[in-house]
């Protein structure tokens, strides 16, 4: 059983890690093995992700100190908070993947910023490509224009190099 000044020191640091997430993904994870939640732990913390377990009133208390309007008691089952500061995908697509490899591992909300997610949404938002991935499509595309002229350009200059050579063959 925890003590009033760790549950408040809970509330606190949940509060100022909401007020500074980018994306929440809350989950139930009933039924899921020891082992199962370690190594989705141990994955969402090398994205820079927290995976917390915390009863749902003090979540609820956190929101509310947040400023967010949700009301997390309403979730069904035993919830699990993934708070992402970095990322407004990563979350929800490490957690659906887990979700597709586990059935005892639901989603069951989210938040994108301060704005409450449904499932649909948290699952829609999982399809995403990440920050990454649509900067190396931007490079890409921006890429392909200039790639073109230079290809061209080359291949002006590879037909005047065939052109003299064909010359230069005839004259001998």
């Amino acid at each position: 059983m925890q003590s009033k000044d760790q549950k408040k020191k809970i509330v606190e640091k949940l509060a100022a890690d909401l007020k500074n997430s980018k994306a929440v993904v809350f989950s139930d994870f009933r039924g899921l093995s020891v082992k199962d939640m370690t190594s989705l732990r141990r994955e969402l913390r090398q994205e820079g992700i927290d995976l917390a377990v915390i009863k749902k009133t003090l979540i609820n208390i956190a929101l509310k100190d947040a400023g967010i309007e949700v009301d997390v008691k309403k979730l069904e089952g035993q919830i699990a908070i993934a708070v992402s500061q970095n990322d407004e995908v990563l979350a929800a697509k490490i957690i659906a993947k887990a979700a597709k490899a586990n059935e005892n591992l639901k989603i069951v909300g989210g938040l994108l910023g301060k704005k409450a997610l449904a499932i649909e949404e948290v699952n829609a938002l999982a399809k995403l490509p990440t920050k990454e991935e649509l900067l190396a499509k931007l490079a890409g595309t921006l890429k392909a224009p200039i790639s073109g002229l230079a290809n061209v350009l080359a291949g002006n200059l590879r037909g005047l190099v065939q052109a003299l050579k064909a010359i230069s063959e005839a004259k001998n």
